[in-house]
């Protein structure tokens, strides 16, 4: 003959505790998720409004009028070693995609989204940042972004990006 003696019932703590594991783990997942579709499907827009960011967490747009369009120039961040990403501050830094907020070995603040470091449109901006871009023609983006113009202050249109309003 055998006696049985149940546990006396856990209160709730382990099931949430549980819970908000399985949570935050899902979240998680969910974000490297999107980071990866991004690092795949991203793409940058050219209009006269600015560069339109889509397809990421970090997406956003770039008025034209900030961004310093005669010092934007295509680089090779395997050449350009001081406009390399240092440290990542906000940010994704997945194998073959850095997405976010980074430093540049030369201490600039950059906003990057960069696949191929062999290919990339460095954009400075008036905002005390920099935009990287991986893109196939990085300098196909740079010229159209000049054909956008940024409009000076009497309405026409400046090609050398001279118009540095402060935002």
């Amino acid at each position: 003959m055998k006696e049985v003696f149940p546990i006396i019932p856990a209160s709730q703590s382990p099931m949430i505790f549980m819970v908000a594991i399985v949570a935050l783990l899902l979240g998680l997942c969910a974000a490297i998720g999107s980071f990866v579709v991004a690092s795949r499907n991203g793409r940058f827009e050219v209009s006269p409004q600015g560069l339109r960011i889509r397809g990421d967490l970090y997406g956003r747009l770039i008025p034209t009028e900030t961004m310093l369009l005669a010092q934007a120039r295509v680089i090779d961040l395997t050449k350009d070693t001081d406009l390399r990403l240092k440290w990542r501050t906000n940010g994704a830094g997945l194998p073959g995609y850095s997405s976010g907020w980074f430093r540049l070995v030369n201490g600039e603040k950059a906003l990057a989204f960069v696949t191929d470091q062999t290919r990339v449109a460095y954009i400075p901006t008036t905002r005390g940042h920099s935009v990287l871009l991986s893109v196939a023609h990085p300098d196909e983006v740079i010229a159209a972004l000049r054909r956008m113009g940024v409009p000076s202050r009497n309405g026409s249109a400046c090609e050398e990006g001279g118009n540095r309003a402060e935002s």
